[in-house]
């Protein structure tokens, strides 16, 4: 059994908290955010994003955790300092936004502690490597999370595997943790360089990117083929090599994960050749075009966009594909309505938001949503979506 550890996470999105809850069953956790409102909400055991698990556990198991908006207080026991914190892709810079990474740090180096410090944000290859020569720091490791929107907790306890690099003598004690604590028996945890492991990262990204768009340009090809794309993809599919799994159309891939770090891999190729990394982000956006068009054919009198999210179960729309095809549509100067019951606000990229959902039926001719769901059930006969399986 590993020995009780004092541990701080710093970032408390899906990630950051989900991997806090996880370690809190037996080890002491202090979670650090900036943002009070989200302090707020976990003190009140209730998960402050889309996760039943994370409240579950919050509210019914004996954790030790406390969670706080003073660094100071984050650090002061910390023999293990986990980054959680966000990395946005700038586009002007074609790079993620490390700069929280990099803040954290340099208050922890201000310090005398030296906590073995375990980056979980996405980030650029090599990056790693990097720090640890800018801040003088050895005690610092990438350890990659493979974790789903509204199932980070499960996925937390189920890894599919436990990645930590190699660089410090700890990183076997920081993978026994959470092979300890993995309630999948068979996982398998591997110690490569840090740039390797965020190589991992970034390429698992890209190829479940790629899987979409690879399954979203058969469904384009049928339609304008006027093939039952379902028929295609079940024979495909059973081919144990490709397997019956992540192949349900979509208007494209999005969310936080798959568009921000497809670019990153697309920005560290650099003068590297390659044809096919570069044409996944090229095929979402042809075919969210192609969506837009699709709709825009029909002439709809007034066009109603059921849910921004990125899929079901999850309260997130960032870089949702959905926004991407209002965006085209807006284009055409077509009359848009939103139902949205996560927006508060009146208006969205200056169209008109309704929350009472029969009335948004009513006054929509054409509905669009990117997952079917049984909300939808009464206006079939409205409905355009690609969803064919009815999963995510």
């Amino acid at each position: 059994m590993c020995a009780r550890m004092n541990i701080t996470v710093a970032g408390l999105g899906y990630v950051g908290l989900s991997n806090a809850v996880l370690l809190s069953q037996t080890h002491t956790v202090v979670a650090y955010d900036i943002d009070s409102s989200k302090v707020e909400c976990i003190e009140k055991k209730v998960s402050p994003f889309n996760d039943s698990l994370i409240t579950e556990y919050l509210s019914d198991r004996e954790l030790d955790i406390i969670v706080t908006t003073d660094f100071q207080k984050a650090l002061s026991k910390a023999e293990i300092f986990i980054i959680a914190t966000p990395t946005d892709f700038i586009e002007k810079n074609n790079s993620y936004d490390t700069s929280s990474i990099e803040s954290i740090i340099e208050k922890i180096i201000s310090t005398d502690k030296s906590p073995l410090i375990v980056i979980k944000s996405t980030v650029p290859i090599g990056y790693t490597e990097e720090l640890r020569k800018k801040f003088k720091y050895e005690r610092i490791v990438f350890s990659p999370e493979f974790l789903r929107e509204g199932l980070a907790l499960h996925d937390c306890l189920f890894p599919s595997r436990i990645i930590v690099s190699n660089e410090d003598c700890d990183s076997k004690k920081i993978s026994e943790i959470f092979k300890k604590l993995s309630l999948n028996e068979s996982v398998k945890t591997l110690h490569p360089s840090s740039s390797e492991a965020e190589s991992i990262k970034l390429f698992s990204n890209a190829y479940l990117a790629m899987r979409v768009a690879f399954f979203n340009e058969l469904d384009t090809f049928s339609q304008v083929n006027t093939l039952n794309p379902r028929s295609i993809i079940e024979g495909v599919c059973l081919d144990p090599r490709i397997g019956d799994f992540y192949n349900n159309p979509s208007f494209g891939y999005g969310g936080y994960c798959l568009p921000k770090d497809s670019k990153q891999l697309i920005s560290s190729y650099k003068d590297i050749p390659n044809n096919l990394i570069s044409s996944i982000v090229k095929s979402n956006t042809t075919r969210i075009e192609f969506i837009a068009n699709s709709i825009a054919s029909l002439y709809p009198e007034t066009i109603g966009i059921y849910r921004l999210i990125m899929k079901q179960g999850s309260d997130n729309y960032r870089s949702s594909s959905i926004i991407k095809v209002v965006e085209k549509l807006r284009e055409y100067n077509l009359h848009i309505l939103i139902y949205e019951p996560n927006l508060n606000e009146e208006t969205f990229m200056g169209i008109s938001v309704i929350n009472d959902l029969s009335f948004f039926k009513e006054k929509s001719s054409l509905i669009i949503s990117n997952r079917a769901n049984n909300d939808l059930l009464d206006v079939q006969n409205k409905l355009f979506t690609r969803d064919i399986f009815g999963i995510d």
